[in-house]
């Protein structure tokens, strides 16, 4: 096996360990990192599902990795911010809830309060939902592309 597809099956198995924790709501979530921080391991958990979605693009579609065409050059940019966005993600949460259990108040300010919530749930969804975006509309310009060499 290629070291692309070790890659992907790592990506996957993350993927899925990550929703199975997440949906079930596992208390496992809730664990502290260490007792001197309140780090929750659910943070570590979503943070790592969030960075596997653009990773499972990436390994997982040889031309995303390696593109030839002008729109599979444009794609591969694309999900590779998409890889950096999703790397920023606890950093950019942090900003927004001040603190790394991503906790919100009714503060009069804006870090912790009700519209950093707002802005950190619109980076949750978005960084979550725009590789998998990417990757449909990558598939469906694939697959209605004029290939080299037919002359349909």
């Amino acid at each position: 096996m290629k070291r692309t597809s070790y890659w992907f099956i790592g990506a996957l198995i993350v993927f899925c360990l990550a929703c199975y924790f997440l949906v079930t709501g596992s208390s496992v979530l809730l664990l502290s990192l260490s007792e001197s921080n309140n780090i929750p391991l659910g943070t570590i958990i979503t943070w790592l599902g969030i960075i596997s979605i653009p990773l499972l693009f990436y390994f997982g579609v040889r031309r995303l990795r390696d593109p030839i065409t002008k729109t599979e050059r444009v794609f591969s940019i694309l999900l590779k911010l998409s890889i950096c966005l999703a790397l920023l993600w606890v950093p950019i949460s942090y900003l927004l809830a001040g603190n790394l259990s991503f906790s919100f108040s009714e503060k009069a300010t804006f870090q912790g309060g009700q519209l950093a919530m707002k802005a950190f749930w619109f980076n949750a969804y978005f960084t979550a939902a725009a590789p998998v975006v990417l990757g449909i509309m990558f598939g469906l310009i694939s697959l209605f592309q004029k290939k080299p060499g037919n002359q349909n």
